[in-house]
């Protein structure tokens, strides 16, 4: 259904954000499908189709167009990204609204021009390839089994710096606790999976902070 008391000007003057993206046109369901992906991966979001990046209204050229959303969510998207959708009449022009909410699935994967499937998350107005510990927080959030975790020295020396510092980066932390990249980014995605720290991944570069609420006294037992 076309509705033609519209928001769209609203939506517009926001701009390109982390929650919106406009796209003048479909031509490539699999392009269109990072987007939605982006989107499902990180805070949802609203795609405006119809409308070119200086927020000019141009309308849809087509009405093919919403199959092709519907093909970036069902086959060029993996799981399959559920969305809802809205015409908008806006000054005789078709605009399409595509919401999509962040997903309880994650991590959705799209494929990428080497046709190889990456998460992408949405980082201000751009989606960006998601990172290593944030896939393994993912992993970690579907796991059935619970999660025995090890007080040891890397762990004692991160939570220590960051008792001193702000914030911690994965570079850093290599630094100080003098072990591999794979094992450095499985502790931070533990970490984050007991909500002892928050990842700030939409900076560049990403960097995490502990999580003043987090009792620490729990970190000497075993979470289950």
């Amino acid at each position: 259904m076309r509705l033609n008391v519209s928001p769209i000007h609203k939506f517009i003057a926001q701009g390109e954000h982390q929650q919106q993206d406009f796209k003048f046109c479909i031509s490539d369901s699999r392009k269109i499908a990072r987007t939605l992906v982006a989107f499902a991966n990180t805070d949802g979001g609203r795609l405006l189709v119809g409308v070119k990046d200086n927020g000019k209204v141009k309308g849809v050229q087509s009405e093919e167009e919403i199959y092709m959303v519907e093909a970036a969510a069902a086959l060029y998207s993996k799981p399959k990204i559920k969305f809802t959708s809205q015409e908008w009449d806006v000054d005789g022009k078709l605009v399409l609204e595509i919401w999509v909410d962040k997903s309880p699935q994650r991590p959705h994967f799209a494929e990428n021009d080497e046709r190889k499937w990456v998460a992408y998350i949405r980082r201000n107005d751009e989606n960006i390839i998601a990172n290593p510990v944030l896939l393994k927080k993912w992993k970690l959030e579907k796991r059935k089994s619970g999660l025995r975790f090890s007080y040891d020295e890397p762990r004692q020396k991160l939570l220590e710096y960051l008792s001193e510092h702000e914030s911690i980066s994965l570079s850093k932390f290599l630094k100080i606790a003098r072990i591999t990249s794979t094992q450095a980014e499985n502790i931070l995605a533990e970490l984050l999976f007991i909500e002892c720290l928050s990842g700030h991944f939409e900076q560049d570069p990403v960097y995490y902070t502990l999580n003043k609420n987090f009792d620490m006294n729990s970190l000497r037992k075993p979470v289950l």
